[in-house]
């Protein structure tokens, strides 16, 4: 009896290892880094609210959240934030544009009124300005780099607004720390978002299907 019962035994281990393994998957995204508050539930929009746009361009599907493209505008925050740390991934398709908002008012274009952070496809647009590549605070400050993945590699980005001071690092590599008062005297009429101490956070829709995933803030004193 004890050698059937082995038998019988060793049978089912290959079983039960298949759904030990099924059981432990990673999940899509990432878990919420210490200290940050996680702004997307992976289910559905709630906390966000769209500006200059419609709310049906935006969806959620398999814990991520993107934009289809065709008059999504601006997926903002209903919350304000003044100085915080902000962090995102980002998948682009070909050709895709797309973008971050910082201390944004709901009102006016966010890249003017408020920052835009650029997200783009930049191989497929020719004759790019300089603060217009992914990473820049479009118009406003120029990326030093571009350290973007292929298209349909998922890239990261994490912003650090402390007062007057804004760093952007793409992939881990710091692409902008930037001062705002150097650059009142220049761009203040035209990109009066610089002169704001707080607004929303959003993410634009410019063209295609963009993704994204792991959306976290954490505010700072």
């Amino acid at each position: 009896m004890r050698c059937l019962l082995l038998g019988l035994t060793l049978l089912s281990l290959p079983l039960l290892t298949v759904a030990d393994e099924s059981s432990t998957e990673k999940p899509r995204t990432g878990k919420t880094p210490k200290g940050f508050t996680s702004l997307f539930n992976e289910k559905d929009l709630t906390g966000w609210k769209v500006h200059n746009g419609k709310i049906g361009s935006w969806s959620v599907d398999k814990g991520l959240l993107f934009v289809k493209g065709g008059g999504g505008g601006w997926l903002m925050t209903e919350k304000e934030y003044a100085n915080f740390e902000f962090r995102v991934d980002f998948k682009v398709p070909k050709g895709g544009n797309s973008g971050v908002a910082l201390r944004s008012p709901m009102k006016g274009d966010p890249a003017y009124s408020g920052m835009e952070i650029q997200i783009l496809d930049d191989p497929s647009y020719k004759g790019l300005q300089k603060f217009q590549a992914t990473g820049s605070i479009y118009g406003v400050v120029a990326a030093s780099k571009v350290p973007t993945k292929p298209i349909g590699e998922w890239n990261s980005y994490r912003i650090v607004c402390n007062g007057r001071k804004v760093m952007i690092e793409l992939n881990g590599e710091k692409v902008v720390d930037a001062d705002l008062d150097d650059h009142v005297k220049k761009h203040a009429e035209s990109h009066p978002g610089i002169l704001r101490k707080g607004g929303h956070i959003g993410l634009q829709e410019h063209g295609g299907r963009v993704e994204f995933r792991n959306i976290f803030v954490k505010e700072l004193p």
